[in-house]
C-alpha cells in the first residue's frame, strides 16, 4: 500500500518535470539547446577529470594509461568549449550527427543491394537510408536550426511523455485507493 502511494507521487512528479520541460524547451528552444550543451560540456568535463584520475593511477599497462590521459586532455578541452561557447559545440554536435547518418546510410544503401536482401527487406533498407541522406543532409546543411528543431521534438516528447505519466500516477491513486477501501485489487500491468 505504501508502495503504491509512493509510486503515483513519483510518476506525478515526474509527469510534471516532463511537462515543464517540453514547455521551456518548446517556448525557448535557443536556450534549450545552449543548456543543454552547457550540460554536456559540465558532463565531458567530470568525465574527463575522471579519466585523467585514471591515467595517473597505480595498476594498467603504460599503453592504457597513455590512451587515458589523450581521452582526459580531450574530454576537458570539449567540455570547456562546450561551458564557454555552447552555441558552437551545439552546432558542431549537430553537424557531426548529420555526418553520422550520412555516414550510416551509405552502409544502408549497400547493406541493402546485399545478396542477403531480397523484395520488401531491400526495399525498406534502401527507404532507411533514403531518410538517413535527408536527415543528414539537413543537420550538416543547417546545424544551428537543426539544433533548435531537435530542441523541439524534444520538448514535444517530453510534454507528451509527462501527459501519459501524470495520467498513470492518477490511476495508480485510484488504485491504492481503492485498495485502502479493502475492495477491488489492482490488475496486472
Amino acid at each position: 500500500m505504501d508502495l503504491l502511494n509512493t509510486a503515483w507521487k513519483l510518476l506525478l512528479l515526474r509527469g510534471v518535470l516532463g511537462v515543464l520541460f517540453g514547455i521551456l524547451a518548446i517556448a525557448w528552444p535557443i536556450d534549450t539547446v545552449i543548456a543543454l550543451a552547457v550540460l554536456w560540456g559540465i558532463w565531458a568535463l567530470v568525465d574527463g577529470l575522471g579519466l585523467l584520475v585514471a591515467a595517473f593511477s597505480p595498476g594498467g599497462s603504460g599503453g592504457q594509461r597513455l590512451l587515458a590521459g589523450v581521452m582526459a586532455v580531450v574530454a576537458v578541452l570539449a567540455g570547456l568549449y562546450a561551458i564557454v561557447h555552447p552555441d558552437a559545440a551545439a552546432a558542431a554536435l549537430t553537424w557531426v550527427i548529420g555526418i553520422w547518418l550520412l555516414v550510416r546510410g551509405v552502409f544502408e544503401l549497400v547493406g541493402a543491394f546485399s545478396r542477403e536482401q531480397t523484395g520488401s527487406s531491400r526495399w525498406m533498407g534502401v527507404l532507411s537510408a533514403l531518410v538517413d541522406f535527408l536527415l543528414g543532409g539537413i543537420l550538416v546543411a543547417h546545424p544551428g536550426k537543426s539544433a533548435v528543431g531537435i530542441t523541439w521534438l524534444l520538448g514535444i516528447i517530453a510534454l507528451v511523455w509527462g501527459i501519459v505519466l501524470i495520467v498513470l500516477a492518477l490511476v495508480v491513486r485510484s488504485q491504492a485507493h481503492d485498495l485502502a477501501e479493502g475492495g477491488v485489487t489492482p490488475s496486472p500491468a
